[in-house]
């Protein structure tokens, strides 16, 4: 069940254009499939069989017919093609909602017959293996960058399957056209993986000889050119930051976001000792090495790193002549944590200080990109002045092209004019480790997830009063709703503060959810087969770690050495999530209908999603407080009369 829903948000991240900017929705679509399974194997009717039907369906439409997500305004910015097309988000996305909530209600159904058959805490055991197994599979199909037939062959066997003999015809009959159409993209020659996108090249249009343009999940990406082209064509863009420096010897460089060679090619060109290429993307890496015309990877002077930029600025002793943010702008979200890009962490006021400490005396650093608004431009020039001390050069060019430099002193820098901001001073305010939100104006809350999130919690309401009937009949299980709100956003704090500590990369994201299973697990087990402290205690013990959480500065973690700051970060996020658990697995325990409990338990999970929104205006750190007030409120609606166990549930 997980492998499918991993699956889902790569294939329509990969397919509908911007939607990677949107996959949180797809998985509050999920956790309403899976809570509506639970629900409906109660029933005598099943949605099973329409869920592979639906699935080979969505996938074949969105891959021979792309979709486009329209976004206009101006509250977060999006990288994105210059032509928008396609229907708004407001409309698609309650759309896909829709559809992958019915798709993973298939095979939740048949999870939910299982728990039926099983005592409470084994069904929840067997579970969280699958689970795991799922973790394990999506992270050897990324590591192997496997192209989406692969992807698409696993789900399909495993549907089979687990179909009845009467039906595995059908199934396997629904497979056919699935693995067609995935086979027809993986098999095409200008379409390649990386475990964060679906990468593609393809020739300028006319052919120029040297130009390759990239997309990345549909969206242009990177245009890889030979450096003499751009000279010729004045992207001065791409030569300012030189320009900039008022040492004559460039030195030592450092390269984040490296890509496919292009930026590399020219800080070789004017003089570099040595540089460190680093990019979060292996297969853009990979395809600057094949394919870029000027060879800079095959230069004896570069050193590749595939790495996050901020995990790599922290982890490093090494110190640099120049430093230089190439147009890191990824098209994706760390999964589970809204509004946290790949990139997020990089342009933060602490990731500016790293920078500064990473200069050696002489030293400058730069960055340069299409920012789309002056407000931005501003923030970033503002974070600079900050961490540094001093204002640094800004060069603006078209349509808010802009590069901004500053030197370790004034003295290091050669500005044509000091910067001078046009924005108001609430707009500049630097983004922090806290709020590491860069892309968000911060005036109110977009309108677009008002939208959104009303009808995904309107949608659930719904569901909740079809399938489980008069709301309550549910009472009994409402402490088990907040704790699942509470545990989403407990998870969320997780998956923030490790992509603080360890970087953003998808391998350091499928170890916190890896993670986060095995603590629950554990969990499980202990629960299982040892006393455990009454619930209330379990409570308590929960808030005070939770306090212990909130009151440890990331700062701190961040100044200690790697394994130290490994220990310190495992003990303060998972040991609140294995005691929340165990209260969890007693309660679920005593539940008297398994099936129910952990519907309205996964359907909590949608409310901590939707409130997870908030970090844009709380930060992060904050999100333990509304964390610890809804424990709270779950203990206060434990039933005082718990019902009684029936049968093998």
């Amino acid at each position: 069940m997980l492998f499918v829903e991993l699956a889902l948000i790569r294939w329509l991240g990969s397919n509908v254009i911007h939607l990677s900017y949107f996959s949180n929705f797809v998985l509050l679509g999920s956790f309403l499939g899976i809570g509506a399974g639970f629900l409906i194997s109660r029933k005598s009717w099943s949605i099973w069989p329409w869920s592979l039907p639906l699935l080979t369906l969505l996938t074949v439409g969105v891959i021979r017919y792309p979709m486009s997500i329209q976004h206009e305004g101006g509250e977060i910015l999006y990288w994105t093609a210059l032509e928008l097309g396609g229907p708004p988000a407001w409309l698609a996305l309650p759309l896909i909602f829709c559809l992958v909530a019915v798709i993973l209600a298939g095979p939740a159904e048949l999870v939910g017959r299982c728990f039926a058959k099983l005592p409470a805490l084994k069904a929840y055991r067997w579970d969280l293996i699958g689970s795991l197994a799922g973790i394990v599979a999506f992270s050897m199909l990324s590591f192997m960058h496997a192209p989406s037939l692969i992807w698409g062959l696993v789900a399909g066997v495993l549907y089979v399957a687990l179909s009845e003999k009467k039906r595995r015809l059908a199934m396997a009959a629904w497979t056919l056209p699935l693995l067609v159409i995935l086979f027809n993209e993986s098999t095409d020659e200008n379409i390649s993986w990386s475990p964060y996108y679906k990468i593609q090249t393809l020739d300028s249009d006319p052919p120029i000889d040297g130009v390759v343009n990239i997309r990345a999940n549909g969206v242009p990406h990177q245009i890889m050119a030979p450096l003499e082209l751009r000279r010729a064509m004045q992207y001065d863009i791409y030569f300012t930051p030189y320009e900039r420096r008022a040492s004559a010897e460039l030195g030592d460089v450092l390269i984040v976001g490296a890509g496919s060679g292009s930026d590399l090619a020219i800080a070789l060109d004017n003089g570099a000792r040595s540089v460190d290429a680093v990019d979060i993307d292996p297969r853009i890496m990979e395809v600057g090495v094949e394919q870029n015309i000027d060879r800079p990877y095959q230069d004896p002077r570069v050193t590749r790193h595939i790495n996050d930029g901020r995990a790599f600025l922290e982890g490093t002793d090494k110190t640099y002549d120049f430093i230089l943010f190439a147009l890191p702008d990824s098209l994706t979200l760390v999964n589970g944590a809204s509004q946290i890009r790949l990139e997020s962490f990089l342009f933060t006021e602490e990731a500016m200080q790293s920078v500064r400490d990473r200069l050696n005396p002489g030293g400058t650093f730069a960055m340069y990109n299409y920012y789309r608004e002056d407000w931005l431009i501003d923030r970033l020039a503002n974070t600079t002045t900050a961490a540094f001390g001093h204002a640094p050069c800004v060069d603006t060019f078209d349509d808010a092209q802009a590069v901004i430099t500053i030197g370790l002193t004034p003295a290091d820098q050669a500005c044509q004019g000091v910067w001078e901001p046009v924005s108001a001073e609430a707009d500049m305010q630097p983004a922090t480790d806290n709020s590491p939100f860069i892309y968000f104006k911060g005036d109110n809350f977009p309108p677009l997830y008002i939208v959104t999130l009303g009808l995904i919690l309107l949608a659930s309401l719904i569901t909740v009063r079809t399938l489980g009937g008069p709301l309550k009949e549910m009472r009994a299980y409402a402490d088990l709703f907040f704790m699942g709100a509470a545990f989403m956003l407990l998870e969320t704090k997780n998956i923030a503060t490790y992509a603080l500590l360890f970087g953003t990369t998808w391998f350091v994201n499928a170890l916190v959810f890896g993670g986060v299973l095995v603590v629950v697990l554990a969990a499980v087990e202990y629960t299982r087969k040892f006393k455990t402290p009454p619930i209330g205690w379990c409570y308590a013990a929960m808030l005070a770690s939770l306090l212990a959480a909130f009151f440890v500065p990331e700062e701190w973690l961040l100044a200690m050495p790697f394994w130290p700051r490994v220990v310190a970060a495992v003990l303060l996020a998972f040991i609140p999530i294995f005691i929340a658990n165990v209260a969890f697995s007693k309660r679920f325990r005593e539940s008297g209908d398994t099936r129910s409990a952990f519907a309205v338990n996964l359907l909590g999970t949608i409310l901590g999603g939707c409130l997870e929104y908030a970090a844009l205006f709380t930060g992060y750190n904050n999100l333990l407080i509304v964390v610890g007030a809804l424990y709270l409120l779950a203990f206060a609606l434990i039933p005082k009369v718990r019902p009684q166990v029936t049968g093998a549930g």
